[in-house]
């Protein structure tokens, strides 16, 4: 149990370097506190106990600002940063490593009780601020969940998830970084530095119409040349035989 609690305040020294030290982190840090209260709650829930362990997530949503049903499952080292108005589901599942900020929801969308109606998280994932995770379906290990992304579907291993309706960015190699690192580093809000996939598609446009253009400067350019040796005038007046096209200040302005 003690080494537990100790993982459980580490995780924070490593992930938050707003934290300076243990006794900062156990006395100041609500989001440990919900997690220490869920494992009693969690207990009595297992045990037959339903109504004590209602009152205690009840309670620990009234101190704490964190709302976790005592039915969920939560693994070890998970860390709710911030986290004020965090809802958990009754049936979800937290895996290890986790980190959920500040107005997330790991809800449900069937009213039939006994079902899996909430989402399981693997190990390692980031759901960012005010994301909501809606369905009993899974989330990879090492995936991320950007902020304010609504998802509605599985998202696979180390792919992220951003919009609304998430969309799905897969991740280059197949899995994370954070999966596939003997030590991984973590990312506070899971931020990339390709996770938006409206601008991933505005780049390659601008990319296919900067090489189009190239292509087409550097036909006109052969055209011109057979012209001059033909002693003839074969190029319109307003022929490209220059590349105007400035895709890297677009591509400045899509974030590249």
């Amino acid at each position: 149990m003690f080494a537990r609690i100790r993982s459980d305040i580490q995780c924070i020294l490593e992930r938050d370097p707003a934290a300076r030290s243990t006794w900062e982190v156990i006395t100041c840090y609500p989001g440990l506190h919900a997690v220490w209260l869920h494992r009693v709650a969690h207990w009595c829930w297992t045990h037959g106990l339903k109504w004590p362990g209602r009152f205690i997530s009840h309670l620990g949503r009234f101190f704490t600002g964190i709302e976790i049903h005592p039915g969920a499952k939560i693994g070890e080292r998970v860390f709710f940063d911030h986290a004020l108005g965090v809802v958990v589901g009754e049936t979800a599942e937290i895996g290890d490593g986790c980190t959920i900020y500040q107005g997330v929801t790991l809800g449900g969308t069937s009213l039939y009780k006994g079902t899996k109606r909430h989402p399981t998280l693997g190990r390692d994932v980031v759901v960012s601020a005010g994301a909501k995770v809606l369905g009993g379906f899974e989330v990879g290990d090492g995936a991320k969940i950007g902020s304010n992304a609504v998802d509605i579907k599985p998202v696979p291993p180390g792919a992220t998830a951003v919009g609304i309706p998430a969309r799905i960015i897969p991740s280059k190699q197949g899995a994370s970084a954070d999966v596939t690192e003997a030590n991984p580093k973590f990312q506070a809000y899971g931020i990339t530095q390709e996770d938006d996939p409206l601008s991933q598609a505005m780049r390659g446009l601008i990319d296919s119409a900067a090489g189009q253009e190239h292509q087409i400067a550097l036909l006109w350019q052969a055209i011109e040349k057979l012209s001059s040796m033909e002693k003839g005038d074969c190029v319109p007046a307003g022929a490209a035989l220059k590349e105007n096209f400035e895709a890297d200040k677009l591509n400045q302005l899509v974030g590249k």
